[in-house]
């Protein structure tokens, strides 16, 4: 197994922002990792030596210097803490859970947490508490764990007209608890509408008459709420020196320090594992036309399943995330439409054959998909006892059929309506195929019943993809990032706005946006409800779907929030800044 590296060279400056397309589009030039060996200065006097393709790390020669050795007793004291808390239903209590959430622990203390939200979860049916911030977070604690717990617990705050009382306005932690429970909204919580309006307006307002330990909070609770963000990239967030009620703060920060850390080496060695396998395959120089963004297509699979034990699944998930990109830019910039409509062809009946009628890099294209997908089915099979390459290679036949609907429509001109769009825009994000890959990876529940399923239009595959089909049409939508090339795309791709606008002529730009913004709002409630209640899949699988969503913003940072730290500094604030 190749080197766990500790300090790696910076990556390649930021490239230009550009327009819209299907899919972000980041890094292309990762050759910097595969230099000769570069010295960095390690803790103290000791230097550390990378190597791409070293075979040994010893992570305790890092224990000092990360904390290790401390980390162990610092998880007891904690666990002892959530183990004492059953019957107190303290703020402090509620603080200490929400802190190793949002520090990225909280897998560290699922059983004690879950014996806490219980006894809270009982409690909370039989009393209704006055005080909006813990209220508030009760609310966002149960609910996210699944419980299914009543919006009912808000009404206390109503006035005799059914608004939320204005004297709230003063309570700034308040605010900020309820906007962050108002996220987690599902059909028919119109309260929870109604928080969202309130809280924001209320925290806007106050904005100007904060403090500076406090201002920054409230600006990142609204940019970030915690249901919407990607949790492992917002964890550092919480690395600094911030103004916290909760004692324990600086205790979570330490173990959480060493947990980021002690990570960032696997995701290291993945990343190096990830990129040896890219430039074997030697698909950049075949395929020059399309994208080279293997950074991306890590991220992206370390964005769907975060969890540590998820190694060998993120290292085959990318190489799959890989092929979508791949082949989005095989039809929007090379295929003509005879060539793609055998290139279709080929992958619905999963022949490799049909290789030899193809133009050349077409041909290397279906024949690594092909190797691939194999490649993971085989891995499957063995882990699991269950051959999932029928259900892949259709699940690739659908998205290359949703690219090739585009190509006709382009070809011939054709002007669908916004929903006939949408439905093959769905397809055409590649979320579907990403996930039916996360499923057989994780090998959870797996059933004829269950994969058979994955074939439909399931809502929590289908609310996911809304989101990130909308977000990218919407006329504001930037691309975190793209590249020169991409500038041969601009104005190839429909969007749903435009042919919204087409079928009522005399709408408005603002009337669409704000059309847009509510379907996107109506998908989230979908995804919210699927990943709260439903159990008809895994929770990893629903979670890995969540977070497809929570990352969207990161790849398009559309309407006036403008507060996402670029992805290549994320990027890096992930894989190679080490926190002591």
């Amino acid at each position: 197994m190749a080197s766990l590296l500790f300090f790696l060279p910076p990556p390649p400056p930021p490239i230009t922002l550009m327009s819209q397309s299907k899919i972000p589009k980041p890094f292309h030039n990762h050759s910097w990792l595969f230099k000769n060996p570069i010295e960095k200065p390690g803790f103290g006097d000791k230097k550390w030596s990378i190597h791409a393709d070293s075979s040994s790390f010893n992570l305790l020669n890092f224990a000092d210097g990360l904390g290790l050795v401390e980390a162990p007793a610092k998880l007891d004291i904690l666990r002892h803490l959530l183990r004492h808390q059953t019957g107190d239903y303290s703020l402090e209590c509620l603080s200490l859970i929400d802190a190793t959430q949002r520090l990225g622990i909280d897998y560290h203390f699922q059983q004690e947490i879950q014996v806490v939200l219980q006894s809270l979860y009982v409690s909370s049916n039989h009393q209704q508490d006055t005080n909006l911030h813990y209220t508030s977070l009760l609310f966002r604690l149960l609910r996210q764990q699944g419980y299914p717990v009543s919006t009912e617990s808000f009404t206390i705050f109503l006035d005799n007209k059914g608004k939320f009382n204005q004297g709230l306005t003063q309570n700034v932690n308040g605010l900020m608890s309820l906007y962050e429970a108002s996220h987690l909204c599902m059909h028919g919580d119109d309260i929870l509408e109604e928080a969202e309006t309130f809280s924001t307006h209320g925290l806007n307002h106050c904005l100007a008459h904060l403090d500076h330990h406090m201002a920054p909070l409230v600006r990142n609770t609204l940019a970030h709420p915690h249901h919407k963000s990607v949790a492992k990239f917002m964890v550092p967030n919480y690395f600094g020196d911030i103004q916290s009620t909760n004692k324990w703060i600086h205790v979570l920060q330490d173990v959480a320090k060493v947990d980021f850390n002690r990570t960032q080496l696997l995701h290291q060695d993945e990343l190096v594992q990830f990129l040896k396998w890219w430039k074997e395959t030697g698909l950049a120089e075949e395929l020059k036309f399309a994208r080279d963004e293997p950074i991306i297509w890590y991220i992206a699979s370390l964005v769907c399943l975060g969890d540590s034990c998820y190694s060998q699944q993120r290292l085959q998930l990318g190489k799959t995330i890989s092929f979508v990109f791949l082949i989005d830019d095989l039809f929007d910039v090379f295929g003509n439409l005879n060539e793609l409509t055998l290139f279709t062809e080929a992958v619905c009946r999963w022949d490799l054959g049909a290789a030899k009628t193809l133009p050349d890099c077409m041909g290397v294209c279906l024949k690594s998909l092909f190797e691939v997908t194999n490649d993971i089915s085989s891995m499957i099979y063995k882990k699991h006892g269950w051959n999932p390459i029928g259900f892949l290679s259709r699940a690739w036949g659908k998205l290359c059929k949703a690219f090739l609907v585009e190509t006709e429509w382009m070809s011939c001109g054709y002007s669908p309506s916004a929903e006939e769009y949408l439905r093959n825009g769905i397809v055409s994000t590649g979320i579907h195929v990403i996930l039916v890959h996360v499923f057989f990876l994780l090998g959870q529940q797996i059933s004829h019943q269950t994969a058979e399923l994955l074939e439909d239009d399931l809502d929590i595959i289908s609310s996911t993809a809304i989101i990130l089909r909308l977000c990218d049409d919407m006329g504001s939508a930037k691309h975190a990032f793209t590249r020169a090339q991409d500038e041969k795309q601009v104005g190839r791709d429909g969007s749903y706005a435009k042919y919204y606008m087409n079928e009522h002529p005399s709408i408005s730009h603002e009337a669409t946006h704000h059309h847009v913004t509510n379907k996107i709002s109506q998908a989230w409630k979908t995804l919210n409800k699927e990943y709260l209640l439903s159990n008809l899949f895994p929770a990893k699988f629903t979670q890995a779907s969540l977070n497809i969503a929570r990352a969207v913003p990161l790849a398009y940072n559309y309407g006036s929030n403008q507060s996402f730290m670029p992805l290549e500094k994320l990027i890096q604030q992930l894989l190679f800044r080490v926190y002591v």
